[in-house]
C-alpha cells in the first residue's frame, strides 16, 4: 500500500494510479476500436434503416441499464475501499444490498422495453448485474477484471458474433448477437470477486448507509446515462431510423476524447479530493492544468485529424453516410473545446459541490432535447449533433466558470508547460 505524506499520496502511490488510470484507457480503447469495427460491419453488411433500428434499439438498452445501475457499483467502490480498514467485515452485505435493487429495476426495464426494443431488453439484468460486479472487484483495488472482461471479451465477443450474423445477413439476429457476450462477463465478474471476498454475516444497516450514500449519486448516474444517449433515441424518433445510422456512424469517435479523460480522472481523481479537501488550492491548480494539457495533446490531433479526413473515414461506412461530414465538423470542434476546459466535472466534484454537478448536467440534457425538437425534425442527424453540442458546451463551461468564481481555478496556467515534464507531474 502507498505509504501517505501530509502533500498527498507519494511518487509511488502516484505511479500506481497512473498505471490504473493507463491499464484502464488501454482497455476502453480496445473496447472503441472494437466498436467502431462493429458499427463498419453493421452498416456496410445491413441497410441504412436496418443498421439505424439496430443501433437505436442499443442505445435504448444502455440508456436503461444505465438508469437500473443506480449508480450501485461507485457506492461498492467507496464502501468496499474505506472497509480494508477492517478487514472487509460486512463487505458481502454491502454487495447483496446493492445487487437486489439493482436486479429489480434492470428486471421492470426490461419488461416495458421488450415490446419496443425486442430481444436487447432481455439481457439488461445482466448487463447491470455484471457491471456492479465488476465495481465491487475495483473496490478490492483490482482494474484487471474491469480491463480484461468490459475492456477486452465483451466488445471482442460482440464483434465477432456480429460479424458472423453479418455474415449470414439476418439482421433479427444482431441484438442476439450484441447481447449475448454479456453473459460471460457476468459469470466471470462474480467468480472473480468471489475469489477476492470473505465470507462475512449481513450487518445491521448495511443496506440503509449504502444507499444513503447512493441515492442521490443514482439520480445524477440516470441523467449521465439519458445524457450520453438520449441524442441517438431522438434521432431515431423524429428522423427515423436512417438518419440515426447516419448520426451513429459520424459520432462514433467522439468516445477517444471520453476515453482519455476517464484515463486521466483515474490517475488524478483522489490526489484532486486530497488538495481540496484540505485547502491546497495550488496543489489542486497543478493536477488540473496538467491533466489538462495532457487531454488536449492527446486530443486534439485526433479532432484535427477526424476533421480533415472525415469525408474519408464516413465512406468506410458507406456511401449513404457521405453526407455526415457536417455532423463529423461539428463534432471535432466541439470536443477540441470540452477538452480546452479539461475534466472541470470531475474537479467540481473532487470539491464536493456534487449537488451542483448534477444542476449542470439536467442544465445540459435540457439544452440538447430543446435543440434536439427545435432542429431534428429539419436537419436530421446535424440538428442531432448541434443539439448534443449544445449539451457539451454547457456541461463544460457551466462548472468552468463555477471553479473560476468560487476556487480561481483555470485549465491553463503558470503549470500547464511544468506538467508536460511527466515524471515531475506524475510525482506531484
Amino acid at each position: 500500500m502507498a505509504a501517505v505524506t501530509r502533500g498527498g499520496i507519494t511518487a509511488l502511490g502516484s505511479v500506481g494510479l497512473i498505471r490504473g488510470g493507463i491499464a484502464g484507457v488501454m482497455g476502453a480503447a480496445f473496447s472503441a476500436v472494437a466498436q467502431f469495427v462493429l458499427v463498419v460491419v453493421v452498416t456496410r453488411a445491413f441497410t441504412v434503416a436496418e443498421a439505424g433500428a439496430f443501433f437505436a434499439a442499443t442505445a435504448v438498452a444502455l440508456m436503461a441499464a444505465g438508469i437500473a445501475k443506480l449508480d450501485a457499483g461507485n457506492g461498492l467502490v467507496y464502501f468496499i475501499a474505506r472497509a480494508e480498514t477492517y478487514g472487509y467485515r460486512g463487505i458481502s452485505g454491502y454487495i447483496r444490498a446493492a445487487l437486489v435493487p439493482c436486479a429489480v429495476a434492470a428486471c421492470g426495464a426490461a419488461v416495458v422495453l421488450y415490446p419496443r426494443v425486442g430481444p436487447v431488453a432481455a439481457v439488461l439484468p445482466v448487463i447491470v448485474l455484471g457491471d456492479v460486479l465488476l465495481a465491487a472487484t475495483r473496490g478490492f483495488g483490482s482494474m484487471r477484471p474491469t480491463v480484461l472482461l468490459d475492456g477486452l471479451l465483451l466488445p471482442a465477443c460482440q464483434l465477432v458474433l456480429v460479424a458472423g450474423v453479418a455474415v449470414l445477413g439476418v439482421p433479427e439476429w444482431l441484438p442476439v448477437a450484441w447481447g449475448l457476450p454479456y453473459v460471460p462477463v457476468l459469470v466471470l465478474a462474480a467468480a472473480g470477486l468471489r475469489g477476492r471476498m470473505p465470507r462475512s454475516r449481513y450487518l445491521p444497516g448495511t443496506g440503509r448507509d449504502l444507499w444513503r450514500y447512493t441515492a442521490p449519486r443514482s439520480v445524477a448516474g440516470a441523467i449521465q446515462a439519458v445524457f450520453q444517449r438520449v441524442d441517438i433515441v431522438v434521432v431515431a424518433l423524429l428522423g427515423g431510423p436512417a438518419q440515426a445510422a447516419v448520426y451513429t456512424a459520424a459520432t462514433r469517435f467522439k468516445v477517444v476524447g471520453q476515453l482519455a479523460n476517464q484515463g486521466l480522472a483515474q490517475a488524478v481523481q483522489a490526489r484532486l479530493v486530497g488538495a481540496l479537501a484540505s485547502g491546497e488550492l495550488a496543489r489542486a491548480s497543478e493536477l488540473y492544468q496538467g491533466a489538462t494539457i495532457w487531454l488536449v495533446l492527446v486530443t486534439w490531433p485526433v479532432w484535427l485529424a477526424y476533421g480533415a479526413l472525415a469525408p474519408w473515414l464516413l465512406g468506410v461506412f458507406g456511401p449513404a453516410y457521405g453526407s455526415a461530414v457536417p455532423v463529423a465538423l461539428v463534432l471535432a470542434g466541439t470536443m477540441m473545446v470540452a477538452t480546452a476546459c479539461g475534466m472541470v466535472d470531475v474537479v467540481l466534484t473532487a470539491a464536493g459541490h456534487t449537488g451542483t454537478s448534477l444542476l449542470n448536467l439536467v442544465a445540459a440534457i435540457a439544452c440538447t432535447l430543446a435543440l434536439d425538437l427545435a432542429l431534428i425534425p429539419a436537419h436530421g442527424a446535424l440538428g442531432a449533433v448541434a443539439g448534443w453540442s449544445g449539451g457539451v458546451i454547457v456541461k463544460n463551461l457551466l462548472p468552468l466558470w463555477q471553479l473560476h468564481r468560487r476556487y480561481g481555478l483555470h485549465p491553463f496556467g503558470r503549470h500547464t508547460l511544468a506538467a508536460l515534464r511527466l515524471r515531475t507531474w506524475a510525482a506531484a
